[in-house]
Order: structure tokens, then C-alpha cells, then sequence
């Protein structure tokens, strides 16, 4: 049997979570995020007191993986918790500790 039969889309998506959440910087852009409505780019970069770069490589990461969503209020981007993506990362991640 190969790999790839062996492997399904849950595990494909848990993986992708997994990999978003590997770093502390997303991890608290995502503790944020989950305890509040939206939260500016901008304002993150404050916070967090990293080059604006950076902390746009971070967005997009989480961003790729369907955890949080982006919307262009010129001349700010405004992010949120992907609601939908967001209970299924946890349930996923619950499911996995479970076993």
C-alpha cells in the first residue's frame, strides 16, 4: 500500500493547521484573534513590535491555511478568526489528543 492511499483529507487538513500554528508569533495572532472580533494589521504590528514583513509572512501563513481571513479597509487590512476553520482545527486537534 502507498503512503499516499494511506493518508486522509482530515489528517491532510490537521496537518496543514499544525503547520500554520508552528510558530509563537501566529500562535498569538490567534489567541488575539479567537478573544476578539477583528484586529488591524497595523495594530498587530505594534504589539508585537516586529518588521512589518515579518508579520505579513505570519498572516499569510495563517491566512493560507484557512485559520484567519483578510479584508482591505485601504489603507489597512483588517483580520479575523475563520470561524468555520477555526472549530475544525480544534476538533481536529481534540479528536487527535483523544485517542
Amino acid at each position: 500500500m502507498l503512503y499516499t492511499e494511506t493518508i486522509n483529507d482530515q489528517q491532510k487538513r490537521l496537518a496543514r493547521y499544525a503547520k500554520a500554528m508552528g510558530h509563537p508569533v501566529r500562535m498569538y495572532v490567534l489567541e488575539l484573534l479567537s478573544k476578539q472580533s477583528c484586529c488591524y494589521s497595523g495594530d498587530l504590528g505594534e504589539q508585537l513590535s516586529i518588521a512589518k514583513s515579518t508579520l505579513s509572512q505570519h498572516l499569510k501563513e495563517l491566512k493560507d491555511a484557512g485559520l484567519i481571513q483578510g479584508e482591505i479597509e485601504a489603507p489597512k487590512i483588517k483580520y479575523c478568526i475563520n470561524k468555520a476553520n477555526w472549530a475544525e482545527a480544534q476538533t481536529l486537534f481534540k479528536n487527535l489528543f483523544e485517542k
